[in-house]
C-alpha cells in the first residue's frame, strides 16, 4: 500500500483513511474519481472495500489475480475483492469462526457481481475433492437460478435484484466447501402484476416464452408472444435463460411453469380464443373436468363471501356463507392479490428446493462465510412501502456497521495497550434513536390500521403518524412542515430523516401493500390445484387456522430481526458498490450520482470512525522493514527486537510525540501527512541509494570486465604456448593444448566413423595426435609382453628425442636427401666385449642409421632387415638383426636406450611391419 503513495497526485490513494481531509465529501469524491480514471475501481476504508462499476472487462478476474491474492497479506496488494474473500477465508481457517461479507449499493452497482466473484474465488482457490465438486457447482448454478426468477429489468439495471438474499457457504475442517444455504428477503411480488413505464417482469416469464421447446409451451397452454399476456405487455430484449438444476425434475419444472401468472392472465385474455379453438377428443370427461376448474378459478376472481377482503395470505377465518359479486375494482384486486401470492411462494418453494439440493449430509460441525447481497439506500421521485422497508433495512445494517467498526477499533487499540476515546463524529440519535423509535413506530401504526375495524385509508394511515409520531424531530408532512413545506411534501407524504439524509415517502399503497390480502376462496382453490408445486406452496391447514396472519411489514422485520441476529454471530466484511453513471457507459464519473450514493452508503460516516484514533497502523517488522533505509543505526540490518528498531528509526526521521503511539506490535501514526513525509524522504534516500548502487554496479561491470579479459588473455597465451610446444613431450606448457586438441578430434571422429569392419579410412589424426596411433601400435607389440609396458601408457612419444642442432652437419651431408624421421641417443654394445659406445639412433624411410659424432658407424637397411628384439623385462635392450650374408653389413646392432617403447614403435612404423619386432621372455 505504502508503495503507491508516491502516486497519489495522479491516482489517489489506496484506502480513504490515507486521506489529509478526511471530513471533505469532495476530496473523498476526488480520490475516487483519481481511481476510476485510471481503471482502479477498488478502494478501502480500513478493510471495507469501496467498488465502482466498470462497466467494461479490466482484466483482474483471472486466475492467475486469484493466484496473486491467495494467503496474502491483507494490505500487502492493491484493494480487491479477492483480498476480502481471502481475508474472510483464512480468518476462518484459523480462527474457526463465522464471517460474513455484506455487499450493499443502489440497482446497477455491481453487487450481484461481486458476490459471483467472490463464489468464483473460492470454487478456484479453495482445496477440493472430487465428490466435493457437486456441492461447488450447485453453489454456482444456484445464482443464475434466482437471478431469472428474482430479476428484472427496470430503469436503472437491466438486471436488477428484487429481493434480498442471503446465501451461507459452509465449509469443513480442512477448509473445502461442502454445502450451503440460502435466505431470500423480501421478494419484489408487486412487479408481477405491476410495472413501472420502460420496466419489465421477472426474467423467467420471458425466458420461458422466448426459450421454451414449441411442445411444452403447447402442452402448457401457452404462446412464445409475450403481448398476449397482460403482465408481459411491457416486453423488451430477453435475457438469456441459464437456468440449469439437477434436483429439478421434468416434472417440478412444468409445474412450475404452469403455477407461474403468466398462465393465470392467459384465462380471462384468451378465454374467447380458447373456445373457438376447442377440439373434441375422445377423453371428454377430462375436457369437462378441466373445464370446471377452469370455470372455478375465474369464478374466485369475481365473486367472494360476505367474509370479504378480511383474510390474507396466510390466514383462516370463518367459512363464506353468502357468495356476492365483486366489483371490477375488487375483481381486478383479486386477480392480482392471488398472481402475487403465487409467485410469491413459488419463489420460496425455488429457495427451498435449492437449498435442500446443498445441504451437506455430514452432520459434524461446520463454519461457514456469509454472502449478504441486498438493495442498498433507495430513494426515487416516488417512494413507496417498499423504499420504506429497504430504507429501515439500511438503517438497521449501517448501524450494525458502525457498532462493529467501533467494537473492532476499540478492541485493536485495547490489545495494543494503546488509550483511545473515539470521537463521536456521527450523530448517535440518527443511528439509532431513528431506527429503534422512528421506524418501530411507524410500522407499528401501519398495523393498526391494517386490523383495526371500520375503513381505513392512506390519508387515515397518515393522520394517525402525524398524531403519534409528529413530535419526533426528524418526520415531517405537509402539516407539519408548515408554509415552508408545502412545495416539497404532497397532501399523502411524509418526510424521514435518515442517516443518509431525508426521503419523502408516499403513503398511497401503504395499507394495501402491507395488508397483501387473498380471498379465502381463491386460498380453497389453490389448495386443491392439480398442481403438485401449488399444493405444496397452499397448505390444506392454513384454512383451519383461524388467527389472522402477520402483515408484511412484521414479517420484514422478524426476518430483519433474525438476519440481525446471524450476522452479529459472525465476523463481518463490508463491500460497498457504486454506479457511475446512469448510462453504464464506460469511464463516464458522475460526480452529482456519486456524491449521492456516498452519502446513501454512509462512507463518510464510515470513514470519520476510522479516522477518530489513528490514520495509519503497521506490524513493527513491515514498517521497519520498508523503512528501514532511512536511519543509519537501523540500515542495511536491524538486529534487535522489531519495536527498538521503530523507536530509533522514528526518533532519527524526527517524529514528534502527537504524531503517533507504539503498540505491543504495531506502530500507530495519526496523521497521513507524517505517512507522506516518510514515503517521499523513502522515494528520495531509494533514489540516493539506487545511484550509489549503480556506481558500484558500473564499477562491479568493469572490475569483471578487466577480470575476463585477463583470463581471456591467458588463455590465448596459453593456447600459443601449448601450440609452439605441441611436438615437445607432455608438459605443462602443452597440455591444455593437447588435451583440447584430442578432445576435438574424438568429437570429430563420430562423424567420420568407417561403415565396415574392414574399412582402415580413420579420419586421420592431427600430428600432435599421431601418438594415438603409435600407442595403438605399441599395445599391439608390447602388451602383456614387456615389464613396464603399463607406465609407459601415460607418457606420450615425442617426435624426436634428437634437435637438428644435435646432429652434426656432416652426417646431415651425408645422409643427403634423406630427411630423419626419428633420432634418439643410445648404447651401443660391441659384439666383443660388449663394451658400452655414446651413439645416436637416426632412422630415415629407408634405413636405420647408427651415428658417432660425424661419422655413421653403420647403416641398416630395412630391405636387410631381418628382425627386432628385445626382452621381455624392464631394461632397455634393443637388437636390430641383419642378414649373416650381408657382406656390406658389421653383423647385429646392440642397444641400449631410455626410450625402448618408443623407439621400437617408430622403428616397426618406419619398417611397416609390425610383427618385425619379437618380445623375447626371459632373460
Amino acid at each position: 500500500m505504502e508503495g503507491t503513495l508516491t502516486a497519489r497526485d495522479k491516482v489517489g490513494v489506496q484506502d480513504f483513511v490515507l486521506l489529509d481531509a478526511y471530513t471533505s465529501e469532495s476530496a473523498f469524491l476526488e480520490n475516487l474519481r483519481k481511481r476510476f480514471r485510471e481503471n482502479l475501481i477498488y478502494t478501502y476504508i480500513g478493510t471495507l472495500l469501496v467498488s465502482v462499476n466498470p462497466y467494461q472487462e479490466l482484466g483482474i478476474y483471472t486466475v492467475s489475480q486469484m493466484e496473486l491474492y491467495q494467503g496474502v497479506n491483507f494490505f500487502e496488494l492493491p484493494p480487491h475483492v479477492y483480498a476480502i474473500a481471502d481475508n474472510a477465508y483464512r480468518m476462518m481457517c484459523s480462527e474457526l469462526n463465522n464471517h460474513f461479507i455484506l455487499i450493499s449499493g443502489e440497482s446497477g452497482a455491481g453487487k450481484t457481481e461481486a458476490s459471483k466473484k467472490i463464489l468464483q474465488y473460492f470454487a478456484v482457490t479453495c482445496p477440493m475433492t472430487q465428490s466435493l465438486q457437486i456441492a461447488r457447482d450447485r453453489l454456482l448454478l444456484s445464482i443464475p437460478i434466482l437471478e431469472a426468477f428474482g430479476n428484472a429489468k427496470t430503469l436503472r439495471n437491466d438486471n436488477s435484484s428484487r429481493f434480498g438474499k442471503y446465501m451461507d457457504i459452509q465449509f469443513d475442517f480442512q477448509g473445502i466447501p461442502v454445502g450451503g444455504h440460502i435466505i431470500s428477503y423480501l421478494i419484489e411480488k408487486s412487479r408481477v402484476v405491476y410495472q413501472n413505464h420502460g420496466e419489465r417482469n421477472f426474467h423467467i416469464f420471458y425466458q420461458l416464452l422466448a426459450g421454451g421447446e414449441v411442445e411444452r409451451l403447447t402442452s402448457l397452454g401457452l404462446e412464445q408472444d409475450p403481448q398476449l399476456y397482460k403482465y408481459l405487455s411491457q416486453c423488451l430484449s430477453v435475457f438469456p435463460a441459464g437456468c440449469h438444476f439437477t434436483r429439478l425434475g421434468p416434472e417440478e419444472k412444468d409445474s412450475a411453469a404452469a403455477a407461474g401468472p403468466g398462465h393465470r392472465r392467459r384465462w380471462r385474455r384468451r378465454r374467447r380464443r380458447r373456445r373457438q379453438r376447442q377440439r373434441r377428443t375422445a377423453k371428454e370427461d377430462e375436457e369437462e373436468e378441466a373445464k370446471q376448474k377452469k370455470s372455478q378459478a375465474e369464478s374466485t376472481t369475481t365473486t367472494a363471501g360476505t367474509a370479504g377482503p378480511g383474510e390474507s395470505d396466510g390466514g383462516g377465518g370463518g367459512p363464506a356463507t353468502v357468495i356476492c359479486p365483486l366489483t371490477v375494482e375488487l375483481s381486478v384486486y383479486a386477480r392480482d392479490a392471488m398472481a402475487k401470492a403465487i409467485y410469491g411462494r413459488t419463489f420460496t418453494w425455488l429457495v427451498n428446493k435449492i437449498n435442500s439440493s446443498l445441504v451437506n449430509q455430514d452432520f459434524t460441525q461446520k463454519t461457514v462465510i456469509g454472502l449478504l447481497d441486498i438493495y442498498g439506500f433507495e430513494v426515487f421521485d416516488k417512494n413507496g412501502f417498499e423504499q420504506f422497508c429497504i430504507n429501515y433495512c439500511n438503517e438497521k445494517l449501517q448501524q450494525l456497521l458502525i457498532e462493529r467498526t467501533l467494537k473492532a477499533e476499540q478492541a485493536e487499540y485495547e490489545s495494543e495497550g494503546i488509550e483511545w476515546e473515539p470521537v463521536q463524529y456521527f450523530n448517535n440519535k440518527i443511528i439509532c434513536d431513528l431506527v429503534e423509535e422512528r421506524h418501530r413506530g411507524i410500522m407499528s401504526i401501519l398495523d393498526e390500521e391494517c386490523i383495526r375495524p371500520g375503513p381505513a385509508t392512506d390519508l387515515s394511515f397518515l393522520e394517525k403518524l402525524e398524531e403519534k409520531v409528529g413530535k419526533h424531530a426528524h418526520f415531517q408532512t405537509r402539516k407539519l412542515a408548515g408554509p415552508k413545506g408545502w412545495k416539497r411534501i404532497g397532501w399523502l407524504e411524509f418526510r424521514l430523516l435518515h442517516y443518509a439524509g431525508e426521503v419523502t415517502y408516499s403513503t398511497k399503497g401503504f395499507l394495501e401493500k402491507n395488508n397483501d390480502l387473498l380471498y379465502r376462496h381463491l386460498k380453497e382453490v389453490l389448495c386443491g390445484s392439480q398442481n403438485s408445486i401449488l399444493r405444496e406452496c397452499f397448505l390444506v391447514a392454513e384454512l383451519e387456522n383461524r388467527r389472522r396472519p402477520p402483515t408484511v411489514g412484521t414479517q420484514f422485520k422478524n426476518s430483519l430481526s433474525s438476519l440481525l441476529e446471524l450476522l452479529t454471530s459472525k465476523e463481518p466484511s463490508y463491500i460497498r458498490c457504486i454506479k457511475p453513471n446512469e448510462r453504464k457507459e464506460p469511464s463516464k464519473f458522475d460526480d452529482f450520482l456519486i456524491s449521492h450514493q456516498i452519502k446513501y452508503l454512509g462512507l463518510m460516516e464510515h470513514l470519520r470512525v476510522r479516522r477518530a484514533g489513528f490514520a495509519y497502523r503497521r506490524k513493527y517488522e513491515h514498517f521497519l522493514q520498508r523503512y528501514k533505509s532511512l536511519c543509519p543505526d537501523t540500515w542495511p540490518h536491524w538486529h534487535g527486537p522489531p519495536g527498538e528498531g521503530v523507536e530509533k528509526l522514528i526518533k532519527y526521521i524526527g517524529y514528534q510525540p502527537q504524531d503517533y503511539k507504539l503498540g505491543k506490535t504495531k506502530i500507530f501514526i495519526r496523521f497521513p501527512r507524517t505517512l507522506f513525509a516518510t514515503e517521499d524522504a523513502f522515494e528520495f534516500s531509494k533514489h540516493q541509494l539506487a545511484t550509489k548502487l549503480e556506481a558500484y554496479w558500473r564499477g562491479a561491470l568493469a572490475r569483471r570486465e578487466i577480470k575476463r579479459r585477463r583470463w581471456a588473455v591467458q588463455i590465448i597465451q596459453r593456447f600459443i604456448k601449448g601450440f609452439i610446444n605441441r611436438d615437445k613431450p607432455l608438459c605443462p606448457d602443452n597440455e591444455e593444448f593437447v588435451v583440447l586438441v584430442r578432445k576435438n578430434y574424438i568429437l570429430n571422429l563420430r562423424y567420420h566413423v568407417p561403415k565396415t569392419v574392414l574399412d582402415q579410412s580413420w579420419l586421420r589424426p592431427p600430428g600432435i595426435l599421431e601418438n594415438m596411433q603409435q600407442k595403438v601400435i605399441t599395445s599391439e607389440i608390447f602388451r602383456g609382453k614387456k615389464d613396464g609396458y603399463t607406465d609407459s601408457l601415460n607418457q606420450p612419444f615425442a617426435h624426436s628425442r634428437l634437435d637438428e642442432g644435435d646432429i652434426n652437419p656432416k652426417v646431415l651431408q651425408l645422409l643427403g636427401s634423406e630427411k630423419i624421421q626419428y633420432g634418439v641417443p643410445v648404447i651401443k654394445y660391441d659384439r666383443k666385449g660388449f663394451k658400452a659406445r655414446q651413439r645416436q639412433l637416426l632412422l630415415t624411410t629407408r634405413a636405420a642409421y647408427v651415428v658417432e659424432h660425424s661419422k655413421i658407424k653403420q647403416k641398416i637397411e630395412y630391405s636387410a632387415l631381418r628382425g627386432v628384439s628385445t626382452s621381455s623385462l624392464s631394461d632397455g635392450i634393443l637388437v636390430i638383426h641383419v642378414s649373416p650374408g650381408d657382406k656390406q653389413q658389421k653383423g647385429d646392432a646392440i642397444l641400449q636406450c631410455d626410450h625402448i617403447f618408443e623407439v621400437a614403435t617408430k622403428l616397426a612404423m618406419l619398417i611397416k611391419k609390425e610383427h618385425v619386432i619379437r618380445v623375447v621372455q626371459g632373460r
